[in-house]
């Protein structure tokens, strides 16, 4: 019963995952945690990760933003090695780590939501609607257009560049930890990278090479063996079945739906692990 209800969980966290880029990880392991046990739910989760993120590669790959790719990747990766290594300190309190980034995520997502509230009062509709297609536009110019508005943001952010990187150490290390970094990474992102196509292929990129790491790391310390094979295998098509699913629902989201599930989905990524 135990394993169904985690299969049951991986279909729908991998819906999610389909239309975002995110947040699958993180929904799941809570309830993975408590169903099938850490040895079992961080490992599996992770390589369907790995799995989601090339699912999304494969048909965006011309979408990628490689300069934020390049930086998140190198940032994150020392702070998975910290995070590794941190992992056998934290053993037993795994609960008080979830409690402070679970708080940390809510205050994130409220900022997110309330700057969307702030612009959506500031905006007419038919403004909105000029938008809305300037938006399409720029998600058919590709990856290029996102890296020359995340250089401009860059250069406005100033003395929040620091900020911005430290979020990126600490969501190394919480994904080194838990493999739920997702939450802390979306803080970055979402202040570099506005156009919809290019945030989820870059994200799901960004996961296929960081869970590649987490995946070696794990066969190291000796997690994999022939019962976890199975449950692996055995759980892959509830990934592809949920990102089939999320890939139709996502190509028909606006912009600004889309940001607003975006925070949507951090505030509850928070509450699922502030009760965890």
């Amino acid at each position: 019963m135990g394993y169904a209800v985690f299969f049951l969980v991986i279909l729908l966290s991998n819906i999610i995952q389909g239309i975002t880029g995110f947040a699958g990880t993180i929904l799941a392991m809570p309830p993975s945690l408590m169903l099938v046990g850490y040895d079992t739910a961080k490992p599996v989760l992770n390589v369907l990760g790995l799995l989601s993120g090339i699912y999304v590669f494969a048909g965006h790959r011309k979408h990628v933003c490689w300069g934020e790719l390049k930086k998140i990747v190198a940032v994150m990766a020392a702070g998975i090695v910290g995070g590794i290594f941190l992992k056998g300190f934290f053993a037993g309190r795994e609960r008080a780590l979830y409690a402070l980034l679970g708080l940390f995520v809510v205050c994130l997502s409220l900022q997110g939501l309330h700057k969307l509230w702030r612009d959506w009062l500031g905006t007419q509709e038919d403004a909105a609607a000029g938008a809305e297609a300037a938006a399409e536009a720029k998600a058919a110019a590709g990856a290029k257009t996102a890296e020359a508005k995340a250089a401009a943001e860059g250069k406005a952010a100033g003395p929040d560049k620091a900020g911005l990187y430290l979020l990126l150490g600490l969501a190394g290390i919480v994904h080194g930890i838990f493999v739920s970094g997702g939450p802390l990474l979306i803080g970055y992102l979402t202040k570099r990278i506005q156009d919809k196509v290019s945030f989820r292929a870059t994200i799901s990129t960004v996961w296929v090479v960081l869970n590649t790491i987490i995946l070696l790391d794990d066969i190291r310390s000796g997690l994999w063996n022939p019962e976890l094979v199975k449950i692996q295998v055995a759980s892959i098509p509830f990934l592809l079945a949920g990102m089939a699913v999320g890939s139709r629902l996502y190509a028909k989201m606006s912009q600004r739906l889309f940001m607003l599930i975006t925070y949507v989905l951090l505030f509850v990524s928070g509450i699922s692990l502030l009760i965890k």
